[in-house]
């Protein structure tokens, strides 16, 4: 296991998916993303977090907050960009790779190729 593995398992057990959802995602076995959990203390239902992730200033109470803001969610992103494989897609126009949040649909990497495939211009 390396250490990048340990960082996603960390990672997606902070986002409340189990260990056969994780071992599917990282292409270890149940067993072994089990005994990583429990030796690390990420056993058990995650706790929500309390600190920020990358200054680690308290959180004020918000249900699913991770960063005090922008500039420290940016920050923490850049620095993790192998986590980021997951929330890529290709455009559905241009064809490009860009990031998105999955649960919000997003198809097409900006406005000009969202306008493009909708009224039948080009891509800027």
């Amino acid at each position: 296991m390396t250490h990048i593995d340990k960082e996603k398992i960390r990672y997606w057990r902070g986002e409340s998916l189990g260990y056969k959802a994780i071992a599917a995602k990282t292409g270890l076995s149940e067993n072994a993303v089990k005994g990583f959990c429990k030796r690390n203390g990420l056993d058990g239902k995650p706790v929500p977090d309390t600190v920020c992730r990358q200054c680690e200033k308290p959180l004020t109470p918000a249900p699913r907050k991770k960063f005090c803001g922008d500039v420290c969610r940016r920050a923490w992103w850049n620095a993790h960009t192998y986590l980021r494989e997951e929330h890529s897609r290709a455009c559905d126009y241009c064809g490009a790779a860009f990031f998105c949040d999955p649960s919000k649909g997003r198809k097409y990497c900006g406005h000009a190729c969202y306008v493009a495939r909708r009224w039948g211009g080009k891509s800027a």
